[in-house]
């Protein structure tokens, strides 16, 4: 079978499954969860193995893993050195349960008798799959050979190596200096470790003399440490001794220098020479290393010949004298530069670096899955330095001693398998190797049978929002690969246009609309059967921010408020997050964040900066921010700030097709810094002296990239923006125009409207400006009726926004597609809008109407649907006419104008509401769709039953006498049934407006007055009163009014008040206390006794002392302890003076305890009266008789 074939990637946790293209096969990963695949069957497959190169620590096990997958599950056995490894005759190794992990045993062995190459083989009965050869070494920290090590003695100036020469340990080992301290030795420029471990100095100086430079080698995998002898160095100033001091010192060391020391150009150590090779293997890092002698110590700098360095993949290190390069390619090969520098000279170096590469993959073989009699390929493409050897084996066997197969072949290093057969599922190795390393990859051809398996969940639910990409799995296993078949509700689905299938099957709608939402069905198939499964997809509206916070510049200490409002779909909640310069907001209560705001209270100088607010969920999310700037509250004095200057100085560079770049040079600020740059264009082709706003740009750049139309002549200005204002526009550039091109767009917002029963008005919004691209601009306009299989009509128009279709059948749907065309060309492929051709009024009535009465003031109306089929148009609802005929406790009837209500939608229901009860209504019923209403059904009469009546439409009250009202009233004007009476209730109100008792009456419904007798003289009354039906009571009308006042007991209290005796009373009265008071005011400067002094003398209080002789104090009145209240001070401040043993106090003799004292603290209150002493007991709130209340006693 040739079909050509795509792959299907399986969800989930399931598996990847990529199938026959053509005559060849791809990768493929057989799924192998039981409850989705039970008992398909698969080769082995490694899944874990051990490194390559494993270094084992001798103190702990070897474990050397091999792990690996298949059904049936396969069984594991090793080689090692290239011969079976009998696990079970060695007690120290253990091969772990359905697994071909060894774990061997070394305590009390010698790790160096498991050395050697492994090699895992896991099989089972459709083939063998090999691991990678596993070298195990064994990891090695030999010590430091033995040696003397004599004391070297150099010239001050001359340059040193010291050599560390460590011992060769596996891995090798990290080396460092340190002194005897184990402090690590300084270096620099001058004195610095070279990359093999040896100490160079470029020049040495007097304070190098030391005998502790030491040289330690770290050795990672046994975490052990070894150390060198001590290096003892003498640096000598050779011209500040004479000889005898200089033979004595040089007796028995080395001595480095044999030249004067002074200063020198540089010389290279290491590298010796003028030029080196070094090789390197891509992939991995390059250290090149170049130490200089010389003095002043040399500056290292490094080039590349013919090149540069590679970007973001060089480092300098050991002050330069080192440089790395990670990752290398084969472009970093050849030769490389080392300068070295001083004030004397310069010198350099030329390393010529070699790249070499192991092999590495270009397509490595990957798993088929062949049904019977199929065909595929298995590709094993390598490359390297030099070029791999590529050999292929099967089952572990080399190809060529393999039986032979005459469904196999190999030609250019691929396998071929053609008509393959039930049973012949093999794996394969292919091993490509160089002298720098190899590669071995396993892939299995499995020979399968299968019907077709959708593995998608079903009934999936996929949520977007509008405008963006869906996709939609439909994940499927079959052998042959089945085919997947998209459908929407049960029409096939084409990829192109608004789908896009891809090759794993999956269908994508770039533009998620509502229109997209609902039910998706895919079927996967193969010619061994069919399976479908459904999926859903809902489209939701995006999350917008509709209300932006906006840039605050606010005061010190005061508040700033940042809003953040946000539209979304109804079934989403967005949460808020605020950021201040894209971290959190600090923990300070003074940020107080809101449901759609930000609050920050008593602002700071460091609450400045940008503040981002961010709504998101699920699906999507928005975001906007906003600057603040603090200011300082107090204005510093006034500084004139005005707009910027225009920039200046543009200039067009890097044109291309589609897009220019624009520089300026910006205008002095004024005082005022600069926010941002406003670019403006003119197409002076098209709209000659217009300038559109065409973007703008942050203050921090002066250069924009800026898109460009096709057929347009550009010119551009630039102008600047700070708080005061624009500034004055720049000088245009230099006009460029741009080529003509066929349209990138089409017209947009095209409608289908229909206009009369057999025509449809097609509009579209015309192109304009920019996106005209070329001269001759027309519209092709198509249309065909949906779901008949028509070609499409079309029809070329220049210069209009639309055109009428005539000759239409009614209300049809029809597909419509506008393209712009012009002289270069046609715009791309159009989408296609859905529309209906003009409509006509309903020709049929509405039937078997029925009228349910709920209550006197509701009732539910149903009918029978109109056909759609007679609606000729989109049913916009229905229109129900009713209006009162008469009430039906009159017998005149009460023509009232008709009401209407419209019931939007197809449903045959609805609710009158508002009704009047006990009254008799017509209604009728007619559908209506957008052109207008259909015939009407015909009358249905319905009555309403008894509610409760209106209110009573007066109540009056009338004086009758001194004890007697009347109450009158008029009936309800809507007595909504039969009257059964009235209920009355009235209660008196006295002079707080306090409400008496309530007494009702019961009053018959032909009564419209009642006389109320017995009732109290000159008293308010309140009156309700509301009428009655056997519903209930209604609604209640209130009225007050008041009996006659006795006209003789007013006139004797007028008369009593105006009597001359009687003022003249009150005005003795006053006197005489006016008298009293004075008199006691006397007393009291002269010391004499009063009533208050002579009370305290009967009742002696211990704390009473006698009056002291040399201050002349009274001793009544005093208190030898500070914190007791004097005798005859002031009362606290809540009124309250607490009593002692004695049953009298001051509070006796004032009013309450506002008792007032004079200016030598006597008390005057007790002048005022004394209280009653039953008064005092019965209420202790009240007041003493002061003269006030005296006077106002007589009254």
């Amino acid at each position: 079978m040739d079909m050509k074939r795509s792959c299907t990637l399986c969800g989930g946790a399931v598996m990847l499954l990529l199938l026959l293209l053509g005559h060849m096969t791809t990768a493929l990963e057989v799924p192998l969860d039981p409850k989705v695949l039970e008992g398909l069957p698969q080769p082995p497959t490694i899944m874990h193995q051990s490194l390559k190169d494993y270094i084992i620590d001798p103190r702990e096990n070897i474990v050397i893993h091999c792990e690996a997958k298949g059904k049936p599950h396969p069984s594991f056995s090793w080689t090692r050195n290239g011969t079976h490894f009998d696990v079970e005759k060695d007690s120290k190794v253990v091969m772990k349960p359905n697994s071909g992990t060894l774990v061997i045993d070394i305590s009390g062995e010698k790790a160096e008798a498991y050395e050697g190459v492994y090699q895992c083989i896991a099989r089972n009965e459709h083939g063998s799959a090999m691991s990678n050869n596993i070298v195990i070494r064994q990891s090695r920290s030999p010590l430091w050979s033995k040696e003397k090590i004599e004391p070297i003695t150099v010239q001050r100036g001359m340059s040193l190596v010291l050599q560390c020469r460590p011992p060769a340990g596996l891995p090798p080992p990290i080396i460092f200096w340190m002194d005897n301290n184990f402090q690590r030795l300084p270096q620099n420029s001058r004195v610095s470790q070279a990359l093999n471990g040896d100490l160079y100095f470029c020049n040495v100086l007097m304070e190098d003399t030391r005998n502790d430079y030491i040289c330690y080698a770290r050795f990672p995998h046994t975490q052990t440490i070894q150390q060198k002898q001590p290096i003892n160095v003498n640096v000598l100033d050779i011209e500040a001794m004479n000889d005898t001091v200089l033979a004595a010192f040089l007796n028995g060391s080395d001595f480095w220098g044999d030249s004067p020391s002074g200063e020198r150009a540089p010389t290279f150590m290491n590298p010796p020479g003028t030029h080196s090779t070094t090789m390197v293997l891509k992939g991995d890092t390059l250290q090149l290393e170049c130490i200089a002698d010389g003095l002043p110590t040399p500056d290292i700098s490094w080039s590349k010949v013919n090149g540069d360095l590679p970007s973001g993949r060089f480092s300098f290190h050991s002050f330069q004298k080192t440089l790395k390069i990670t990752e290398v390619t084969e472009a970093d090969g050849g030769d490389y530069r080392c300068l070295a520098k001083n004030r004397l000279g310069s010198n350099h170096h030329i390393i010529t670096v070699v790249v070499r590469a192991a092999p590495f993959w270009i397509s490595a073989p990957q798993n088929l899955i062949l049904a019977p009699k199929e065909s595929g390929m298995l590709t094993c493409q390598a490359e390297g330095n030099p070029k791999p050897t590529v050999t292929w084996s099967v089952n572990g066997i080399p190809i060529e001693n393999s039986h032979k197969d005459p469904s196999r072949k190999i030609e250019n290093g691929n396998i071929i398998l053609s008509d393959v057969q039930t049973g012949s599922s093999s794996v394969y190795q292919c091993n490509a190797s160089n002298e720098y390393g190899y590669l071995l990859a396993n892939a299995f051809v499995s020979v399968l049978a299968e019907p077709p398996r959708v593995l998608t969940p079903p009934n999936h639910v996929y949520s977007v929002v509008t405008n963006s990409r869906a996709l939609l799995d439909c994940a499927s296993f079959g052998s042959p690969l089945p085919k997947i078949t998209w459908f929407k509700d049960s029409q096939s689905i084409v990829d192109g246009d608004s789908y896009i299938i891809h090759k794993n099957n999956t269908l994508e709608i770039n533009v998620a609309r509502p229109l997209n939402s609902g039910k998706y069905t895919c079927i996967a198939s193969n010619s061994l059967g069919n399976k479908e499964n459904h999926v859903y997809l809902e489209v939701k509206e995006a999350t917008r921010i509709i209300r932006q916070p906006g840039y605050k510049v606010v005061q010190r200490n005061s508040m700033a408020v940042f809003e953040c409002k946000v539209k979304h779909d109804p079934s989403l909640f967005p949460s808020m997050i605020w950021l201040k310069d894209n971290m959190e907001l600090p923990d300070d209560t003074r940020f107080e964040v809101g449901s759609d705001s930000l609050t920050i209270h008593d602002v700071r100088e460091d609450d400045e900066g940008n503040y981002t607010c961010i709504r998101n969920t699920t699906l999507d999310q928005d975001s906007a921010n906003a600057i603040l700037t603090v200011v300082e509250a107090t204005p510093t004095p006034p500084i004139i700030m005005e707009q910027p200057d225009p920039p200046t100085d543009l200039e067009l560079t890097d044109q291309r097709e589609r897009s220019v770049q624009l520089t300026w040079t910006p205008g002095d600020e004024n005082n005022s810094p600069i926010q941002l740059f406003l670019i403006q264009y003119e197409d002076s082709l098209h709209e000659p002296g217009v300038w559109v706003n065409m973007t703008e740009v942050s203050v921090t750049s002066t250069t924009a990239h800026l898109e460009l139309s096709p057929y347009v002549y550009y010119s551009f200005r630039v102008l600047a923006l700070n708080d005061v204002g624009l500034s004055e526009p720049s000088a245009p550039s230099r006009q460029y125009r741009t080529n003509p091109a066929r349209p990138d767009g089409n017209p947009s917002d095209v409608e289908v409207i229909g206009t009369s029963p057999d025509s449809m008005t097609i509009t579209w919004r015309e192109l304009t400006g920019l996106e005209l691209n070329g001269p001759g601009l027309q519209y092709k306009v198509s249309w065909r009726q949906k779901d008949l299989d028509q070609q499409w009509t079309s029809l070329t128009l220049a210069n209009v926004s639309q055109y009428v279709v005539t000759g239409t059948p009614t209300f049809a749907p029809y597909e419509v597609t506008v393209q712009a065309v012009n002289d270069y060309g046609s715009g791309p492929r159009p989408e296609v809008v859905l529309g209906y051709s003009g409509e006509d009024l309903p020709n049929v009535a509405p039937e078997n109407v029925k009228v349910s009465v709920q209550n006197g003031t509701v009732a539910e109306v149903r009918w029978d649907a109109v056909p759609l089929s007679t609606v000729r148009g989109q049913l916009n609802g229905y229109k129900v006419s009713y209006w009162k005929m008469r009430s039906l406790h009159k017998q005149d009837p009460e023509p009232v104008k008709p009401q209407e209500l419209i019931f939007h939608g197809s449903e045959p229901e609805g609710l009158l509401i508002g009704l009047h009860p006990y009254s008799q209504y017509t209604l009728n019923i007619r559908a209506f769709n957008r052109k207008g209403d259909g015939p009407t059904s015909s009358n249905h009469i319905f009555e309403t039953p008894e509610g409760v009546p209106g209110p009573p439409a007066d109540l009056k009250i009338q004086n009758l006498n001194l004890d007697s009202l009347i109450v009158k009233w008029v009936p309800p004007v809507e007595y909504n049934g039969h009257l059964t009476g009235y209920l009355l209730k009235y209660q008196p109100i006295n002079k707080t407006d306090e409400l008496g008792p309530l007494k009702e009456l019961l009053l018959p419904a032909n009564e419209t007055n009642i006389t109320l007798e017995n009732l109290k003289h000159s008293t308010h009354y309140k009156f309700y009163l509301n009428a009655m039906t056997i519903k209930g009571s209604g609604p209640i009308v209130t009225k007050e009014g008041f009996t006659m006042v006795d006209e003789a007991m007013t006139s004797k209290q007028v008369d009593i008040a105006t009597q001359g005796w009687f003022i003249g009373l009150m005005c003795a009265i006053a006197l005489l206390i006016l008298v009293l008071l004075i008199v006691c005011f006397i007393k009291r400067n002269k010391g004499g006794k009063y009533p208050v002094k002579e009370k305290e003398d009967a009742h002696q209080d211990p704390e009473i002392q006698p009056m002291k002789e040399d201050d002349g104090t009274f001793g009544e009145y005093s208190d030898t302890e500070d914190h007791k209240p004097l005798k005859g001070s002031r009362t606290p401040s809540n009124g309250t003076v607490k009593k002692d043993d004695s049953d009298d106090s001051l509070v006796d003799y004032g009013e309450g305890g506002d008792g007032q004292f004079n200016e030598d603290g006597s008390f005057i209150g007790q002048y005022s009266g004394k209280k009653e002493k039953d008064t005092a007991e019965g209420n202790e709130s009240s007041e003493a008789p002061s003269p006030v209340n005296a006077m106002n006693s007589f009254v």
